[in-house]
């Protein structure tokens, strides 16, 4: 027998892993998408290689509805929650909730006609989908789109499929519910029927939660009809069982005290970083930017340097937030869970399709303080769930008015900022709610979600550093009974002064759990992921950019011109940059101040200048809108000469809009157009790219 040499065994061995390679699909050292989600997903008790057929994992589980959800940060997911749960207590439809990302379409065009899809898809950015909806919208919408049977568009291949749609929208975006309306219109063009209106949702207006209660009603109506479903007296069904866990104690090793899924838990966090996996970053450096006893806005750098995280300009930082210990508090008092907030619980799915919002077993405190957003805004729809659980009949009595009545709950509730402990505190504060079931609780109330940051540094000059410019939110309620407290900037706030030697910090009288569970946050950190973004400098620095950003909208241009400073001294040529700032007063409020003067002696006054807005400063408030008219003849020069970019961040609903209007006006005057070319102009900017927005409501 011949003797192998060295290459015929490298040949064999090469051959021997292709045909492993083959055989298995790559499943020895196949790497998921996201190793993270696996991890958590089994926590909460799913299966492994789910299938992505919707239509087969319906029938397996025996569901006739699924509501699929587009959400970027919650709201559509706890929307798609609501509807499900409806569907299945009122009408008696078999419901299950499910992420669009995970599931393919290609065989929609078999979806039994017997059964229903309800899509509930925010609009983000720019009119785009949220993250977890591209690969279904570009599929949906794509030119050649093609289904498993071999149907294309014209041939109506899903003429079977009945959907219904409702959409979550800001009116201060110039893309107002985009995604449910292309959504539905790519649905509708593939032969689709619509049952209802396609609802939209407006945040912009605040009037979310009764976009959704004005439109779900009609929905049912003619879905009923459609579907021949009979509404019944709707009572509470659990989708999760919660159970007092005697045999565990809460420091055993395998309860999760606040960890986000198990790497965590083992103390064995590892990359990537991501939106189910946050980095626990250490913050280098805090320090306050107002010079008033009165106001907070914070300065903070969070150091990635020990993670694979990395940023670019312009990009956004998420923070992992914990609630205060007054709301935990609260919240554990009213429901008469003070003396068990240790107690170890499991949470678990009644249905297989039902998906646990945090890892279990956990203790009543963990999944209070860590994953529940108890500080949130309260539905009508929920606080007549929790109603029939009242300790008494007047508090009964009292619930149902507030569910029912809108203009009631709106002066009882919402115009005083209530979270859900401080309702049941007004309605009945000298009982307990113990009738209410946790999982009432866990159903009715948001998973906590991320807050995201606009990043006030640049990557080009310091990478392995992200800059937070927030303002800490703290206002009282117009009863004068509460201050409403953000959640986030507060925890913020009390890292801050804990770093700066403070052993008990309390921002405004909150206190938080700053050194997290089992003090794997100790030595001042907070967990972080970073979501990238398209709000960008033009790749060619010799491009004049304009920016308007008053208060903390500077937060990214401080990014933009600590990055030009950079390639000055470097030796590149750096166009105009212009910055249009507000605040309330130069003495109190003005962020940065002395770097604005750093940044013009390094690029010079040719080539940046700051123009400021003082609105307290003079008997008529000034903003930086009414800057812009006063520099008009330089805005449209840069703009119409120079192909300059202009860049808007900070407040949508008036600010932001505002700035939209004065400078078409300046287009239209300055170039001597109609108000009506000013616009279109201006709208094919923001398509060209060349106006961006970063704003919020």
């Amino acid at each position: 027998m011949a003797q192998l040499d060295t290459l015929d065994l490298i040949v064999l061995a090469i051959l021997a892993a292709g045909t492993v390679a083959y055989f298995t699909k790559g499943t020895y050292w196949g790497i998921p998408k996201d190793p993270y989600a696996g991890t958590y997903s089994h926590a909460n008790g799913a299966k492994a290689g789910k299938t992505r057929n919707i239509i087969e994992k319906m029938d397996e589980s025996g569901k006739n509805c699924v509501v699929l959800y587009g959400s970027q940060t919650g709201t559509a997911e706890d929307y798609a929650s609501r509807l499900a749960k409806e569907g299945s207590s009122r009408f008696g439809l078999k419901t299950m909730v499910a992420d669009l990302e995970d599931y393919d379409y290609e065989n929609l065009d078999t979806y039994p006609e017997d059964k229903i899809i309800m899509f509930v898809l925010a609009t983000y950015g720019e009119g785009e989908p949220t993250d977890n909806a591209v690969d279904f919208y570009e599929f949906i919408n794509g030119d050649e789109v093609s289904f498993s049977g071999g149907s294309g568009a014209d041939e109506k291949p899903l003429s079977n499929l009945k959907f219904v749609a409702f959409g979550l929208g800001n009116n201060t975006y110039e893309h107002y519910n985009a995604m449910v309306r292309r959504v539905t219109a790519a649905l509708e063009k593939l032969g689709g029927l619509r049952i209802g209106q396609a609802g939209e949702g407006d945040d912009g207006a605040g009037t979310m939660e009764e976009d959704f209660l004005a439109w779900k009603e009609p929905m049912w109506t003619e879905l009923s009809e459609k579907m021949g479903l009979e509404e019944r007296e709707a009572v509470y069904e659990p989708v999760f069982s919660v159970t007092e866990r005697e045999d565990l104690d809460a420091e055993a090793d395998e309860v999760y005290l606040g960890e986000p899924n198990k790497n965590h838990l083992e103390g064995q966090s590892k990359g990537p970083y991501n939106s189910h996996n946050p980095y626990i970053a250490p913050i280098a450096e805090s320090r306050e930017v107002f010079t008033v006893q009165d106001r907070n806005c914070l300065h903070m750098e969070i150091d990635i340097s020990a993670s694979n995280l990395s940023y670019q300009t312009g990009d956004h930082v998420a923070v992992w937030p914990t609630n205060a210990g007054r709301e935990v508090d609260r919240f554990l008092n009213i429901l008469g869970l003070l003396d068990k907030r240790h107690t170890v619980i499991s949470v678990k799915g009644l249905d297989s399709t039902a998906k646990v919002p945090f890892p279990t077993p956990t203790t009543y405190d963990a999944a209070i303080r860590y994953h529940m957003e108890i500080c949130a805004a309260v539905s009508r729809q929920f606080v007549s769930t929790i109603a029939p659980f009242a300790p008494d009949d007047a508090s009964k009595a009292e619930m149902h008015k507030l569910g029912s009545d809108k203009d009631y709950f709106s002066d009882k509730v919402t115009s005083q900022y209530l979270n859900i402990a401080q309702l049941l505190e007004s309605v009945n504060s000298s009982a307990k709610w113990t009738h209410v079931p946790f999982s009432l609780m866990i159903e009715g109330i948001n998973k906590i979600q991320p807050r995201y940051y606009s990043i006030s540094s640049s990557s080009l000059v310091q990478k392995s550093k992200i800059a937070i410019t927030a303002v800490v939110e703290s206002r009282q309620t117009p009863n004068k009974e509460y201050y409403v407290k953000g959640v986030t900037t507060n925890y913020l706030l009390a890292l801050k002064q804990k770093q700066h030697g403070d052993p008990h910090p309390d921002p405004h009288g909150l206190t938080y759990a700053i050194t997290g569970p089992r003090n794997k946050y100790d030595g001042i950190h907070v967990p972080v992921h970073v979501r990238h973004s398209n709000f960008k400098l033009p790749s060619d620095p010799s491009k004049p950019i304009i920016m308007i950003g008053p208060g903390t909208g500077v937060a990214p241009f401080r990014g933009f011109i600590q990055e030009r400073a950079a390639q000055v001294q470097a030796g590149e040529k750096v166009g105009k940059t212009i910055l249009f700032y507000g605040c309330r007063r130069s003495s109190e409020d003005f962020l940065y101040k002395s770097e604005w003067e750093n940044y013009t002696a390094t690029l010079g006054p040719d080539h940046f200048s700051i123009i400021t807005a003082f609105s307290r400063e003079q008997g008529q408030k000034v903003y930086v809108q009414h800057r812009m008219r006063e520099h008009a003849k330089e805005i449209n020069d840069l703009l119409l000469n120079q192909k300059a970019n202009f860049y808007v961040c900070g407040d949508a609903a008036n600010m932001a809009r505002e700035v939209n209007t004065v400078l078409a006006q300046i287009i239209a005057e300055e170039r001597g157009v109609s108000t009506e070319k000013a616009e279109e102009i201006v709208k094919g900017m923001r398509s060209a790219g060349t106006y961006q927005e970063d704003v919020w409501s």
